[in-house]
């Protein structure tokens, strides 16, 4: 692969692709490397950054987790301070699913994001 790292980047289906990067930058503090947009200005795709983790979102409301009947993906989102980017992701409009709590070596609580994705935010102890 001609010197690349391999990589996986999640990419999620939201309802609205506009309204997901204000959610992830006001919860998550996450950076915009690329982006399409609509002449509108409206984002028809994203890539995301968190700390230097990766992820994608795209407004496809056919394929977003409030419009299908179960869960698919959750993410995982490792950090030095889960109790500080938890409640900022409340805060941010974010709902709770499970409260930070400590359990088989981790730090770990669990979050829905306002387009049905659940996030585990935490950290090994």
């Amino acid at each position: 692969m001609d010197g690349m790292a391999t990589q996986i980047a999640p990419w999620l289906s939201v309802r609205n692709a506009t309204e997901a990067v204000a959610f992830y930058r006001a919860a998550f503090g996450a950076t915009d490397s690329d982006r399409m947009e609509e002449d509108s200005g409206d984002v028809i795709v994203a890539r995301l950054s968190i700390d230097g983790a990766d992820f994608w979102v795209q407004t496809d409301p056919d394929a977003s987790p409030d419009a299908l009947t179960s869960l698919s993906v959750r993410m995982i989102l490792t950090v030095d301070d889960p109790d500080a980017l938890f409640a900022r992701a409340l805060a941010a409009g974010a709902i709770e699913v499970a409260p930070i709590y400590e359990d088989h070596g981790w730090r770990i609580g669990r979050l829905a994001d306002p387009f049905g994705h659940h996030w585990e935010i935490g950290r090994r102890l």
